[in-house]
């Protein structure tokens, strides 16, 4: 037996999702049916806002509603405090410790050249003038401990080895290899508090 083209096209759209197979698209797709109406209007109009609202931040690279995102308006924040990370979820993250009270710039990846990901793809070519606008006295680098974090890491620092901004990372508890999304946010708490100087 066949699903109504409705199902069919539901459970293919919740397939495109990352880490959704055949069986949990299914029952999603099945799930939805079961909805009523206002939580069914509020699902379709966040997915139609989520590409025509949501854009990045031009200060940080954030995803954000407003121009620029809440984080980079907040005057309370100290601005000489930059914290570098992969990927806008990993804000997330730290906001949600509370701990760091900086700002934050997305690179949007790491190096990675077997993948042809290169310095010039990512969010790199601001650093400089941002570093110089702000004043920036320390940049925290809180990316993924691995081959192309570190890569990334050195080529940061080697970018601002003739400024007088001081390189450190966080460190303790965040095993190599380990995806930065997935650490829980007592380890990660104590890695940024644990950061060391880039030598």
């Amino acid at each position: 037996m066949k699903y109504p083209s409705t199902i069919n096209n539901l459970i293919e759209c919740f397939k495109k999702l990352p880490g959704i197979g055949e069986k949990t698209a299914e029952r999603l797709a099945l799930s939805v049916l079961d909805l009523n109406e206002e939580t069914i209007n509020l699902f379709a109009k966040s997915l139609k806002d989520s590409q025509t609202k949501i854009t990045k931040c031009k200060h940080c690279g954030n995803l954000t509603e407003t121009q620029p995102c809440p984080i980079c308006q907040d005057k309370s924040r100290d601005s000489h405090l930059l914290c570098i990370v992969e990927e806008s979820q990993n804000i997330i993250l730290f906001e949600k410790i509370g701990t760091f009270k900086g700002l934050y710039h997305v690179l949007g990846g790491l190096i990675s050249p077997l993948d042809g990901i290169n310095p010039e793809d990512l969010n790199l070519s601001t650093l400089p003038q941002k570093i110089k606008d702000e004043e920036i006295k320390e940049i925290i680098l809180a990316i993924k401990p691995s081959v192309e974090g570190e890569t990334t890491a050195l080529y940061i620092k080697k970018m601002l080895e003739n400024t007088d901004v001081v390189v450190t990372k966080i460190a303790y508890g965040i095993p190599m290899g380990a995806d930065i999304d997935y650490i829980d946010p007592m380890t990660l708490s104590i890695a940024m508090e644990g950061r060391m100087k880039i030598s």
